[in-house]
């Protein structure tokens, strides 16, 4: 049984920091995408993606939305996590892999 992933804020650099800001993504949520989400169908090579819907039910850039699909982009690094990035939509219905 695996480990889960903890995530603290020295395991974020700048860049995934600006995406969080830019794209309203909190890091208990890439916890948990990392956690419990599904695989992501547009990875590259040796990067890891991982997708989880959440419920959102709130305004974002002045419009409503059900739902707020994360998706965060990932890999391993002499046996360490190093997060690359992160996006987010907003929308309803999306569809679900669980």
């Amino acid at each position: 049984m695996s480990s889960k992933i903890k995530i603290k804020e020295d395991d974020l650099h700048a860049h995934i920091k600006a995406r969080m800001r830019q794209r309203g993504v909190l890091i208990e949520e890439i916890e948990k995408t990392l956690n419990k989400g599904w695989n992501a169908d547009d990875t590259k090579q040796n990067i890891i993606g991982k997708v989880f819907i959440f419920p959102y039910n709130n305004f974002w850039e002045e419009k409503f939305f059900e739902e707020k699909e994360v998706t965060v982009y990932y890999k391993y690094k002499a046996g360490q996590l190093v997060l690359l990035t992160v996006k987010a939509r907003y929308g309803t219905k999306f569809p679900r892999k669980e």
